[in-house]
């Protein structure tokens, strides 16, 4: 039987390691064209050469990008590479994620290094790409969030955390804001929260953690059509629960968009 997969087109964000590669190889085993992104063309591609050659995937399925999400002039010229050769964009899978160094750290952008990365890069990169994730019926976004965002505050009046760092609490700030942006209505979209895997997040959750294919799983489920998704929703592994309160909150919802629009110069 056919996968309903089969012939979609899904980019993944942070697709060289981890979770992000994992449901890159099974999105393309399912018959979907991948579009893989890397921080450098180098990566991009070192990980689509290695789907190839250790998990048999056709190389026709495997497209790899670059963008360092440390700077939003690439994103934007990741989003326009995308457009031009895939108007029609079935499934965007934020994932791309960086822990919060212990030091304070700045993008040249100007904002919080894990802010901008984990949810400012994927707010602008959805936002451009609305278009594509509209033109036909069931485009969606699968978040790939984690239970931390339960633990966070958006700080409305230090945003980028110059008064007062910690690396915990920028990291989690950024998955909440991640997990709010799902229910913005311009495109249907959800967060799941993989459960704790052996990535290089681990570190922020414990010493053991369950293979990165396991939380893929949960991830892929979501991309597929045949899952009947609502926006907003979000996911503990496959399970549909409560995000924290500000998650669904419609002024929260507003006030964040303001904020990010502000942050990645998008002052319309």
């Amino acid at each position: 039987m056919p996968s309903t997969l089969s012939g979609r087109t899904v980019l993944v964000t942070g697709a060289t390691s981890g979770i992000g590669y994992e449901t890159a190889r099974r999105l393309a085993e399912l018959g979907a064209t991948v579009l893989l992104h890397g921080r450098t063309p180098e990566e991009a591609q070192a990980a689509a050469d290695r789907l190839i050659a250790t998990a048999g995937i056709d190389g026709t399925r495997l497209r790899p990008l670059a963008a360092d999400f440390t700077r939003l002039e690439e994103v934007e010229g990741l989003a326009r590479a995308v457009v031009r050769d895939h108007p029609r964009l079935d499934v965007l899978v934020n994932n791309a994620a960086i822990p919060a160094p212990e030091r304070h750290t700045l993008t040249a952008d100007g904002n919080e290094i894990a802010f901008q990365v984990n949810f400012l890069a994927h707010y602008l990169l959805t936002d451009l790409l609305a278009s594509a994730l509209t033109t036909g019926p069931g485009g969606r976004v699968v978040n790939v969030s984690s239970a931390l965002h339960r633990t966070a505050a958006i700080q409305w009046n230090d945003p980028q955390r110059v008064r007062r760092y910690s690396r915990l609490a920028a990291y989690a700030q950024s998955q909440l804001a991640l997990t709010v942006f799902a229910s913005d209505p311009r495109v249907t979209a959800v967060s799941v929260d993989p459960g704790i895997c052996e990535t290089g997040l681990l570190p922020l959750y414990g010493h053991e953690g369950a293979p990165a294919s396991e939380g893929a799983r949960h991830v892929v489920r979501l991309c597929d059509p045949a899952t009947e998704i609502a926006n907003g929703a979000y996911y503990d592994r496959s399970e549909r629960v409560a995000p924290a309160p500000a998650a669904t909150e419609d002024r929260t919802v507003k006030r964040l968009n303001k904020l990010a629009d502000l942050l990645v110069g998008h002052t319309a």
